[in-house]
């Protein structure tokens, strides 16, 4: 008997709270580490297509680097907030529902909780991928799916940018 593999074809929106992320990571290694994106997101999509990568960052003070990497590579944007990006990413969330079979979030808040319910029983897949350690229980309970956040996906700013970095909090 032949076995037959069954390919699935997904559109996933990738949704980043920059912020929460960042702090989730500075808290679990004590170093300002980044997302390394070229390993994180294949392996969140594993042969999935992309449909959309946004960026989230509350404040005026966004990598021109990030922004022209991810838009590069990934045609992503990033958006920033006037405060936390709770709000611009659950309303972006709720206009891709009707687009996309899957959206991830990157975030380990426990703000998320309704926007995940929500996209849930409009018959979207959720996914969290986020610091283990830092994640709110109640989010990885509600979502269908958890990516921890590794070691291997991150790296170390240099410390000239560090720096530079704490100067601007």
């Amino acid at each position: 008997m032949q076995e037959t593999m069954t390919l699935i074809s997904q559109s996933v929106a990738i949704l980043v709270d920059g912020n929460n992320i960042e702090r989730s990571l500075e808290g679990e290694h004590g170093q300002n580490l980044m997302i390394n994106f070229d390993s994180l997101i294949p392996r969140l999509l594993s042969n999935r297509g992309l449909n959309r990568l946004i960026y989230f960052r509350e404040g005026k003070n966004i990598s021109s680097k990030l922004a022209e990497r991810l838009h590069t590579k990934y045609h992503g944007s990033v958006r920033p907030c006037h405060k936390s990006a709770d709000i611009p990413l659950s309303i972006t969330a709720t206009q891709l529902a009707s687009k996309v079979d899957a959206i991830i979030i990157l975030s380990g808040d426990s703000d998320y909780v309704e926007l995940v319910s929500h996209l849930k029983s409009q018959g979207v897949r959720v996914e969290i991928c986020s610091v283990e350690s830092t994640t709110a229980k109640i989010l990885l309970e509600e979502a269908d799916y958890f990516h921890p956040i590794l070691k291997e996906d991150t790296f170390a700013l240099p410390s000239s940018l560090q720096h530079k970095k704490k100067s601007r909090r």
